[in-house]
């Protein structure tokens, strides 16, 4: 079951933003110090008392514009509405009503939708019905007053979101394994996804682009059940020149966001490009499993060690997430299309795998032996204890005495030992470095 989504919308400057980082909360410090691979996040998870949903923030709106980034930035925020199951309409309580606000509630009124009418910037919070009352009018009901920035009112607007969701957005936990199907148009994604459940469930054609949405399709394989999410193709921003395709990236994005593990698949003629990379670095920063599926194999001349060459260069070329699998596949005659599932869902256990503390340890004190930590001007690394904090995808917490000495090379070193040790083939590994108090002197 897809989690209940969140929109919030509003003109520009008004701290939809500011909103979004104070509802997902502070990421923990993860050390990923590889170019290439963050991206501007629209689209995350949270949870408020156990109930969990997505968030997605969206640009400014400009009603009445000709400009086009604030068209494209206006047909997102249209997007978001459509997909949101509740919208939270930000409004700035410092500013009072203005003819741009208003014409983003025409917006909003046309959807049907939940709205949620938020005043932010109110500080005090004896100021909230004086900032409130000129927006009584725009027929959202009663406002509710918060500052985002300094979390007023925060709590109240959580409750009111959260009873604004269906009453079944909540219903039965989905167990599944969820698997996003994601890459560059016309690669195959939905033929796989045919091949996988032998019937017609996405319409499948040669021109790209004819994906438009995320396609939920359970799944059933070997005594485990999973859902297929199949994904619009991901094309260069300098291409989306389509306002329904920004609607397709959106989702596809969001389905990669949700998803237990993503299948890059790439066209094994064009090879590894450096959109195919973009995409991997999606899935890498939010965590995800990752595998790479190069498609069209039975069109590729082969020679002696073809395969192995090819996936060697994959590999060097996705430095970042070298731990992800590669497998070849000709989706049309159905060659090895369900070792795909059979590796995804060894992938499933890897992310689930916990590594008890002593046993951790020991891993890092053999590494230590083996390989003096950094030094610099005198001060050397030193790595009281690590524990394994989280799972899906491992996260791991070490308490150390001083974060700057933790060099990226020695964090993957850290990092392959640990893998040497345990099957963590297919997902990433994440660090958090705890410095003990009183030890950076």
């Amino acid at each position: 079951m897809s989690k209940p989504i969140l929109a919030i919308v509003g003109r520009p400057n008004v701290g939809k933003s500011t909103l979004f980082n104070r509802l997902i909360g502070e990421r923990r410090a993860i050390v990923e110090d590889v170019p290439g691979v963050t991206r501007d996040r629209i689209y995350a998870e949270t949870d408020w008392n156990g109930k969990e949903f997505g968030v997605i923030d969206t640009g400014g709106i400009e009603v009445r514009t000709d400009d086009t980034i604030l068209s494209q930035m206006r047909d997102q925020a249209v997007t978001a509405m459509d997909m949101a199951d509740v919208i939270i309409f930000m409004v700035d309580g410092k500013d009072g009503l203005t003819n741009a606000d208003s014409e983003v509630a025409e917006l909003l009124r046309r959807t049907g939708k939940e709205v949620i009418l938020v005043v932010n910037k109110v500080d005090a919070p004896s100021k909230a019905y004086e900032a409130s009352f000129d927006f009584y009018e725009l027929g959202f009901g009663e406002p509710i007053a918060i500052s985002a920035a300094n979390m007023t009112n925060i709590g109240d607007l959580l409750d009111r979101i959260v009873d604004g969701f269906p009453e079944d957005s909540f219903g039965g936990r989905d167990e599944s394994v969820h698997i996003a199907i994601i890459g560059k148009p016309n690669v195959g994604k939905s033929s796989l996804v045919n091949a996988l459940t032998k019937q017609n469930r996405v319409i499948v054609s040669p021109i790209a682009g004819t994906t438009r949405d995320t396609i939920d399709t359970p799944f059933s394989y070997k005594d485990r059940e999973y859902t297929l999410i199949d994904t619009a193709g991901l094309r260069k921003k300098s291409k989306v020149n389509d306002s329904i395709e920004k609607f397709s990236i959106l989702r596809a994005i969001a389905a990669i966001e949700r998803c237990d593990i993503c299948v890059l698949m790439i066209d094994a003629a064009e090879g590894l490009t450096e959109q195919d990379k973009k995409i991997a670095g999606y899935a890498h920063e939010a965590g995800k499993g990752l595998l790479v599926v190069v498609n069209k194999w039975d069109l590729i001349e082969k020679e002696t060690n073809t395969m192995r060459d090819y996936e060697r260069k994959i590999k060097s070329e996705l430095l970042f997430a070298s731990y992800a699998p590669v497998l070849f596949t000709s989706v049309l005659n159905k060659v090895r299309i369900f070792d795909i599932i059979d590796r995804c869902s060894r992938i499933a256990d890897a992310r689930a795998i916990r590594i008890t503390t002593g046993k951790l340890n020991s891993i890092i004190e053999d590494a230590t032996m083996m390989r003096q930590p950094p030094s610099d001007k005198g001060r050397r690394l030193k790595i009281y204890y690590a524990t394994q904090i989280g799972t899906k995808p491992p996260l791991f917490s070490f308490s150390i005495n001083d974060r700057e000495l933790m060099h990226f090379s020695y964090a993957r070193y850290l990092e392959n030992k640990i893998r040497e040790a345990f099957d963590f083939e297919g997902t990433s590994i994440k660090f958090v470095w705890n410095e003990k108090r009183g030890e950076r002197k």
